[in-house]
C-alpha cells in the first residue's frame, strides 16, 4: 500500500490556491471526506495511484455545488398557469421592485407613525383589501389552510358546523376538510348524499349545538350528472334566519370577470360578497394572483375576535408577504392587470400565442417542430375540470426523451398523445429567446 503515503495531508487541501478565500471549515469537512474515501478505494485496491489535482478539484466541485440554489428558476411550458408544484402565481418584476423599498429597509411593520407608539401589522394591507372588496373588515394569515382552521377554532371549538357531504374535500397534502376541523376542536355535521345536499337538510340539522353552516369549493374536482348543492345564497339566508354563523371557503377567489367562459360555474368574489357573508377566506396566491397567503373577509366584529386568537401569532404573515400583497392589491385598484401575471397569462388570446409558437417555430426550424392547437386547465385547485383554449408548439422526436433532455435544462413540457409539446400558455416572452437557444440544442 505504498500509495497511501501519497494522501494529501488536509493543510495541504487548505492551503491549495482553487480554495483561496473558501471557507476553510467546510473545505477540511470536504476534504476530509474526500481523503478517506480515496484511501478505502486504495485499501481495497479498487484504484492504484493518488491523482492529487484530482483530488483538488473533486473537493472544489463539491464545494461549489454546496453552494448551489435548491429552488431553480423554470420555464413552464406546461400550460398549467396555477402550477402548484412549481410555486403557483408569479410575481412581477414590477411589483416585487415596489416592495423591495420596505422589504429591504426598516419598516413601520409594527410602529404606529401618528402616536409613536406599537401598531399592528394587519393595517397595512387593510384599507387597500377593504376598498377592493367592498368589505367591514380583512385580515390576512399565511395560507388558506391556517384561515379555514383559525375561523373553525375561534367560532365553533366544541360545537358543530354543518357541511355538505359533497364538500369534504381533500386537496394536495392530504388536506381534508374533516381532519383540519377535528384538529380546531370542532365537531362536523355531514349532511345530504355524495351527490346531492338540499336545503332541508341544512334545516334538519341544525340544533342547540350548532354554531356555524358552512359552504366549502369543491378546488380540485367537479361533480356532473345526479347532483344538486345549495347556494351560498340559500345557506346565508337560512344561517340568518337561525342566527347562525356563515362561512364560505373559497379556497380561490378572483375579481375581473373570466375569460373563455370560465366564470359561468363560478362566482367572483364581487358577486359572493353581495349576499354579505359573515365571513369568507380564499387563497392569496391561487387566482387572486399575487403570493401565499390566507384572506379571511367579513364582519368587523368577527374578524375582531379572530385576532384575540392566541393561535394567530403562529398563523401571521411577515413583512415581505405583507408588502408584496399590498402591491398586489394596489395593481389591482390602478387596474394595472399587466402587474398579476397570473390574470395576464390567462387573458392571452389563441392568437396572440399562435404569433409566438410561430416565432419559435421559425427560428427553429419547420423541420424540427410544428404547432398545435390544445386545451389546457387553470390548475392550483382551481376552475376544475374546466378547459380553455391554448398554442402548443410539439417538438418532434420520441417524447420520453425530450421530457427528459429539456427538463434538464429547466424546461418542463408535457406529453400528449405520445407528442412533446411546449405550451405558450404559460411560457413568458422574456423565456423565448432562452427557449429557441435551448430547443436547437437539444434538437440540433
Amino acid at each position: 500500500m505504498k500509495y497511501l503515503r501519497d494522501l494529501p495531508k488536509i493543510d495541504k487541501c487548505l492551503s491549495h490556491p482553487l480554495f483561496e478565500g473558501a471557507n476553510s471549515a467546510l473545505i477540511m469537512k470536504i476534504a476530509r471526506e474526500k481523503i478517506e474515501n480515496l484511501r478505502q478505494k486504495l485499501l481495497k485496491e479498487e484504484t492504484q495511484r493518488v491523482d492529487e489535482e484530482r483530488l483538488m478539484q473533486e473537493i472544489k466541485k463539491a464545494y461549489d455545488t454546496l453552494f448551489e440554489p435548491s429552488l431553480k428558476p423554470l420555464i413552464n411550458a406546461t400550460g398549467v398557469i396555477l402550477h402548484t408544484n412549481m410555486g403557483r402565481s408569479l410575481i412581477s418584476k414590477t411589483l416585487l421592485d415596489r416592495a423591495s423599498t420596505v422589504i429591504c429597509n426598516y419598516s413601520n411593520l409594527e410602529y404606529n407613525l401618528k402616536e409613536g407608539c406599537r401598531g399592528e401589522r394587519y393595517e397595512h394591507v387593510s384599507t387597500h383589501l377593504k376598498t377592493l372588496l367592498g368589505v367591514e373588515d380583512v385580515l390576512v394569515v399565511n395560507n388558506n389552510a391556517s384561515a379555514v382552521f383559525l375561523i373553525l377554532n375561534t367560532f365553533a371549538k366544541n360545537k358543530e358546523v354543518v357541511v355538505s357531504r359533497g364538500e369534504l374535500v381533500e386537496i394536495g397534502g392530504s388536506f381534508r376538510i374533516p381532519e383540519v376541523m377535528k384538529q380546531s376542536g370542532a365537531f362536523l355535521c355531514e349532511v345530504g348524499a355524495t351527490n346531492k345536499t338540499k336545503k332541508s337538510d341544512y334545516t334538519n340539522a341544525i340544533n342547540e349545538n350548532t354554531a356555524m353552516l358552512m359552504k366549502v369549493h369543491q378546488s380540485n374536482f367537479s361533480m356532473e350528472g345526479f347532483s344538486e348543492a345549495v347556494s351560498y345564497e340559500d345557506i346565508k339566508t337560512l344561517a340568518t334566519q337561525y342566527s347562525l354563523l356563515d362561512y364560505y371557503d373559497l379556497g380561490s377567489g378572483y375579481i375581473p370577470k373570466l375569460p373563455y367562459h370560465l366564470g359561468n360555474r363560478e362566482h367572483s368574489l364581487a358577486e359572493i360578497l353581495t349576499c354579505k357573508p359573515s365571513l369568507i377566506s380564499f387563497s392569496g396566491d391561487k387566482l387572486f394572483g399575487s403570493v401565499q397567503a390566507g384572506i379571511i373577509a367579513g364582519r368587523a366584529d368577527l374578524i375582531a375576535t379572530l385576532k384575540q386568537n392566541q393561535l394567530l401569532r403562529m398563523l401571521r404573515v411577515d413583512k415581505i408577504t405583507l408588502s408584496l400583497l399590498e402591491e398586489s392589491i394596489k395593481a389591482y385598484l390602478k387596474e394595472e392587470w399587466e402587474s398579476i401575471p397570473t390574470l395576464w397569462l390567462l387573458f392571452r388570446s389563441v392568437e396572440e400565442l399562435s404569433q409566438r409558437a410561430l416565432h419559435v417555430k421559425e427560428a427553429v426550424g419547420e423541420n424540427y417542430c410544428a404547432i398545435t392547437p390544445s386545451e389546457t386547465y387553470m390548475g392550483g385547485g382551481t376552475l376544475p375540470n374546466r378547459k380553455f383554449p391554448t398554442i402548443a408548439l410539439h417538438v418532434k422526436g420520441k417524447a420520453t426523451v425530450l421530457e427528459r433532455k429539456f427538463r434538464e435544462k429547466l424546461v418542463i413540457g408535457r406529453i400528449e398523445e405520445d407528442k412533446f409539446l411546449l405550451d405558450f400558455r404559460t411560457i413568458l416572452p422574456h423565456n423565448e429567446v432562452l427557449l429557441i437557444d435551448i430547443i436547437k440544442q437539444i434538437v440540433g
